[in-house]
Order: structure tokens, then C-alpha cells, then sequence
């Protein structure tokens, strides 16, 4: 355990967890469900998402505007995300106000009526997000990358639905998914910032008491596929994703794939940053990132280019994937350590930050990891490591997506004739 935390089970199997933070005045709650896309079934792609938004729709002792007027009338905020594997509702208050963000985050788990004219009000809002989404190449790329990446499957599917089954939706529908998923097994609430430990226990006891009880079905365990998307639109730049299988979590590879996305594409020092925008002029943005999940995880690229350029930036990125194989540097190395701890570090200065954290390493670990160790664990990746890590990625299966006017995007055939090379 690490210093400052604490952590109680209730006889309904929630966990809470709580670390205390001295020199702040305020402090982040939160509710994490263990529940996301990946656990949906096919006529009900998006319901995660929706729920979400309806959690915030009214109670059995509020309606929308009092939920929103409740939280502001003392300066707090209340959010919520849907991911692939979680959905999480969260306030951040000052230190006094933090029994109102339990009551609030409670209530709305509990509680929430699905009023049907609120619902159909927040189902035209999704569908106006989907629009946008569809109107932001730079975004709905990767949705397309990740369906591309695992077909025909909850991991591939969008977590925002599609139009089709989002009009058809009923609130029947979020409600039997509630109560399937939002249990207290499957719930962690967590909390940073200057609390008392057994003040939060007390209150969550109170506040979650009504969550229902049900038993959880696995997830589908994702299977890679890999494969290709092409969209030809009328815009001013390609935007392109090309990416890889690559590991999860519990990995043992784990750190030595963050530090490998860090120094090929993480920062304005990276191989790709300097070979293909400050050398070679070739994009406005590129970079490369790691999406870990639960069991496994993918590697990608991302870059927006101009048409002409398309030609000669994926076999350039090609070549940057052979060259980080074969070596890297130890002034690579350490910057990429340094990089990594730092934006691990900073983040520990928010109570948001740490609330989160304190939730998803016990979903995921079972356990809070200190701090002190995931420090040793990043300092102990060698280059050899990263090497090594490069090639059992790189050498795996790919997956393109491409929109906008990709006509010069090398094909597929193209693409694995260099990468065998």
C-alpha cells in the first residue's frame, strides 16, 4: 500500500479507496464501473455511452437542472467518460462539499429515472455527436482504425454507437443495463484530496446502498484481426492511422512499449517528429501512441499529410519501424525515461488525476501499485528491451485506416513488402 491510501470493503463487495493529499483544499470522487463498449452485444452498441448520458438526466430527487445547479452553487464540477472497458462519474469539490458529490454521484447511480422526455432529448445530442465525429476526419479515423483492427466485435465497435441503433434504443434498454452492470462488484469508488478515510466509508455506505445486485458475464476477449480502411473524401489532408497488435497491461512488455512510443513519436525530439516534420516537411502532426487494455492492446501512428506527400510518408515511417529495431541510443533512452516519469509524476499533482489512477490500477491489478515501483520497473527497461519490444510489435499484423484523399497511401501488399524487408 502506499502512503496516504486506504482501502475498505463493504460487505456488498464495493471497494473503496481513498488517498489523502495535505496540501490541498480540495478533493475528486469518483465511480468506476468496470463496464464499457467491449461489454456490449450487437443491438446494443452505444448503450454504455447513452447511459452515461442519461445518468445526469434527473433522479428520483432531482431533475437535470438541480443535479447541475447543485454541483456549481458551490463551485464544484461533475463529469463522466465512456471508455472500451469503464464508465466513470466524477466531481471535484472543495474539501467541505465533498458529502453533496457522494450524495450526487450516488443518486444518479441509484437512482436515475429515465424521464422519456429527457431521453428523447439526449438521443438526439448522441446523434448530433455522431455527426460531429463523422465531420472530424482527425477523429473518427480511429474509430475506423479500431474496427479495422478488431472486426466484428465489441473491441471494434464505436463507443459512441452507430445512428441506426441509437434511435433504436429505449430506456427498458439502459435500464436492464444498469442494473446488469452497475453493481457493487463491479463498482470502485475512489477519492483524493483532503478527506478522512472513514468519513468517505460512511457516506458511500449511505449513498450506494441501493445499487442492485447481479452476477457479471466476461467480457468477449478481443481477437486481432487487422485489415484496412480507405475513405475517399474531398478534404486538404490524408489522414492516416497505421498500427500494430501489441500488449496489455499485465504485460510484462508493458513499460518497455510506453518508453518505445515515447521515443519514436512522442515528442518533438522523437524519430518520427524530426525525420518526417522537421527534415523532410512531410506533416503539421505526427506521433505514435500505445492503447493497453485489459488483455492485450495495439500500437499505432497517426499522421495528417497532404496528398502528394501521402507517397513518401508511409514508406519514411516504414523505415523509422525497421531502424528502431536494430538500435536505439541511451541519450534516447534516458530522455525517454525521463518523459515518461515526469508526465507520470505531474499527473500525481492533480486530486482528479490520482482518484482515477487509485480505481483503474485496483480494476486492473487488484491492487494499488506504488509508485516507488513503477519507477524501478521503467528505470529497468534496457535498449536492448525496447529493441526487442519493436520487433515483437512490428512484426506483427497491420492495420490501416485512411481518410481524405489517400490515393498515393501505398497498398497493403506495398506495405507488408516493407515491412518484411
Amino acid at each position: 500500500m502506499t502512503d496516504g491510501v486506504q482501502i475498505t470493503h463493504l460487505d456488498s463487495g464495493l471497494t473503496i479507496i481513498t488517498e489523502r493529499m495535505e496540501r490541498v483544499e480540495t478533493v475528486s470522487f469518483g465511480a468506476y464501473a468496470g463496464v464499457g463498449t467491449r461489454h456490449e452485444t450487437a443491438p446494443e452498441n452505444g448503450v454504455s455511452h447513452f447511459l452515461e448520458h442519461m445518468a445526469f438526466k434527473g433522479t428520483e430527487k432531482r431533475n437535470a437542472v438541480e443535479i447541475a445547479e447543485a454541483v456549481e452553487d458551490v463551485g464544484g464540477h461533475i463529469n463522466a467518460y465512456t471508455s472500451r472497458e469503464q464508465t466513470a462519474y466524477y466531481v471535484k469539490m472543495l474539501k467541505d462539499d465533498l458529502p453533496l458529490g457522494i450524495d450526487i454521484i450516488g443518486d444518479i447511480l441509484c437512482h436515475s429515472t429515465f424521464d422519456a422526455g429527457e431521453f428523447e432529448r439526449e438521443r438526439g445530442v448522441i446523434l448530433q455527436e455522431i455527426g460531429q465525429a463523422n465531420d472530424t476526419p482527425d477523429d473518427i479515423v480511429f474509430d475506423h482504425f479500431q474496427q479495422a483492427a478488431y472486426p466484428g466485435q465489441p473491441m471494434g465497435w464505436p463507443t459512441l454507437g452507430t445512428e441506426s441503433i441509437i434511435k433504436s434504443l429505449s430506456p427498458d434498454v439502459l435500464q436492464r443495463y444498469m442494473r446488469a452492470h452497475y453493481t457493487p462488484k463491479n463498482i470502485v469508488v475512489s477519492a483524493s484530496g483532503k478527506l478522512e478515510h472513514q468519513r468517505v466509508v460512511d457516506l458511500v455506505s449511505e449513498h450506494f446502498a441501493d445499487l442492485p445486485n447481479a452476477t457479471q458475464t466476461p467480457p468477449i476477449p478481443g481477437i486481432y484481426g487487422g485489415g484496412e480502411y480507405r475513405e475517399i473524401r474531398d478534404l486538404d489532408q490524408a489522414h492516416i492511422v497505421l498500427g500494430f497488435p501489441a500488449v496489455g497491461y499485465s504485460d510484462p512488455d508493458f513499460h518497455a512499449a510506453m518508453l518505445l512510443s515515447t521515443l519514436l513519436g512522442g515528442g518533438m525530439s522523437s524519430r518520427l517528429f524530426q525525420e518526417i516534420r522537421e527534415k523532410r516537411g512531410l506533416v503539421y502532426s505526427i506521433y505514435s501512441f500505445a492503447l493497453p487494455n485489459n488483455d492485450a492492446g495495439l500500437f499505432g501512428i497517426y499522421a495528417g499529410t497532404g496528398e502528394a506527400e501521402a507517397a513518401e510518408l508511409v514508406p519514411v515511417t516504414l523505415g523509422e519501424l525497421a531502424k528502431v529495431q536494430d538500435s536505439i541510443t541511451e541519450a534516447e533512452l534516458r530522455r525517454a525515461r525521463a518523459q515518461v516519469k515526469a508526465g507520470m509524476l505531474m499527473s500525481l499533482e492533480s486530486t482528479g488525476s490520482r482518484c482515477e489512477q487509485l480505481a483503474r490500477q485496483w480494476q486492473v491489478f487488484g491492487r494499488v501499485v506504488p509508485i516507488a515501483e513503477t519507477v524501478a520497473k521503467i528505470d529497468g527497461v534496457t535498449a536492448a528491451d525496447i529493441t526487442r519490444v519493436a520487433t515483437r510489435i512490428f512484426r506483427g499484423k497491420p492495420t490501416l485506416a485512411a481518410i481524405g484523399p489517400i490515393g498515393r497511401v501505398p497498398q497493403m501488399p506495398k506495405i507488408l513488402e516493407r515491412l518484411a524487408a
